[in-house]
């Protein structure tokens, strides 16, 4: 049984991140799995990789156009050694597609829906368009109950191959990691850190969390991991506000469990989410977490970690002042988190893929 898995680049985003722990994990479990990037070039993820020679990484170039049709001739001539193909993001879903149907191949396609919106949700013609696009996959996975409802609500009522595998961490990564000194990042132990880890993209409502900085005491400081789009508006808005000497722009980190362990809170401001790695990794950090009340969140958090109202940043102040303040409530918290996390074990995940493979590869 042989395995490939396509995703446009292993820029920084969970669905990245996801691919490659799941390839180490699947190995670790006996599956091995090869990866294919419409887009080469460096990435965190590419080193992690190295220590892992069984798992071939292949690209289509540098310089390759995410956009450009040409891809799915590209693509034809790596599909042919390949049982199963196993598809993440857009544009890799219409050029896998469209390999496979112009290939004329028995090939068994699989896609994973790791957001509960997109821009191509908004048009008819769109929507038309994905419905056949769509059609041409063989198991269709989406990453939470939210993710399912929405693709359910865009597709027709003729897909009943769509199911739900909820996204998993590698606990044991998180809990076994260690947590700098605050002096090793420049703090003294007086300064009380709140981190969040993600893109900078409009979906991810990092200028609710340094609005929510103006509200706050002087000793509070804000860690921003990632890098994208909206991350110059945020420097911006830091400088409005004059709370830039308080924000922290950190970029993209290999060392994201460490940084967990050495924040005090952990948040996640978005606008909605399908199942973030970002939220688990939050709820397995050992601190408290906290995140918008949105789809893709809120089932994960509720009666766990603490929700705001999406884009209340008067509010989420107000949440962070009282943890950092009442001691019994941030150590009920971290309790309440961790039990959670457990139940998303990249364990758990993987074994649900494996059988989902086995059953592609035996009905060919």
């Amino acid at each position: 049984m042989k395995i490939l898995h396509l995703i446009n680049t292993l820029g920084a985003g969970g669905a990245e991140k996801l691919l490659v722990d799941s390839a180490i994990t699947y190995q670790k479990m006996g599956v091995n799995v090869d990866i294919l990037l419409l887009k080469g070039g460096t990435s965190p993820f590419k080193h992690k990789l190295k220590n892992y020679p069984k798992i071939n990484l292949f690209d289509l170039g540098e310089n390759t156009k995410l956009y450009s049709p040409i891809n799915i001739i590209r693509l034809i001539r790596y599909f042919k050694e390949y049982d199963i193909v196993h598809v993440h993001l857009f544009p890799s879903l219409y050029w896998a597609s469209l390999a496979n149907v112009f290939s004329n191949s028995k090939r068994k396609l699989i896609f994973t829906e790791h957001n509960v919106s997109n821009r191509r949700r908004q048009s008819i013609v769109s929507r038309v368009i994905d419905n056949f696009i769509y059609k041409q996959y063989s198991h269709i996975i989406t990453v939470s109950d939210a993710a399912y409802d929405s693709l359910r609500k865009h597709l027709n009522s003729s897909f009943n191959n769509i199911k739900t595998i909820s996204n998993g961490i590698d606990l044991e990564e998180i809990k076994n990691s260690s947590a700098y000194f605050k002096s090793e990042l420049g703090f003294t132990n007086e300064i009380f850190l709140l981190i969040q880890i993600s893109s900078f993209t409009d979906q991810k409502g990092q200028k609710a969390l340094i609005k929510a900085l103006n509200h706050l005491n002087e000793d509070i400081h804000l860690l921003l991991v990632g890098d994208g789009p909206t991350k110059e508006d945020c420097i911006n808005l830091t400088k409005e506000l004059n709370v830039s000497e308080r924000v922290h722009f950190l970029g993209i980190r290999s060392d994201v469990p460490k940084l967990l362990k050495t924040a005090d809170i952990v948040i996640l401001s978005s606008f909605f989410e399908g199942l973030s790695l970002a939220s688990i990794e939050g709820l397995a950090s050992g601190k408290p977490f906290i995140a918008s009340d949105v789809p893709g969140l809120t089932n994960i958090v509720e009666n766990a970690g603490i929700l705001f109202p999406v884009n209340d940043y008067k509010k989420l102040a107000s949440i962070i002042q009282k943890l950092q303040f009442d001691k019994d409530l941030y150590k009920s918290t971290i309790r309440n988190c961790e039990k959670r996390a457990e139940q998303y074990n990249i364990i758990n995940m993987a074994d649900k893929y494996i059988k989902l493979y086995n059953k592609c590869y035996n009905d060919r």
